[in-house]
């Protein structure tokens, strides 16, 4: 009978599934900053290579 109710008590147990979800919804949360990043990369660096440009031509003081 010990062994019938530890496989039901083990049948029951949700900590394991609400492990799983944490870890597939980090992974997406995760995978959706990488393609946000990847989707900017290029304006980012074109637009920093700009303002270095800028700065290298500006004259400080009188």
């Amino acid at each position: 009978m010990k062994l019938f109710k530890l496989a039901k008590d083990f049948n029951n147990e949700e900590d394991g599934a609400v492990t799983v979800d944490w870890v597939v919804l980090t992974a997406a949360v995760v995978g959706l900053g990488v393609a946000a990043l990847a989707a900017v990369r290029d304006g980012t660096e074109t637009l920093s290579s700009a303002i270095g440009d800028y700065l290298s031509t500006v004259q400080v003081g009188g």
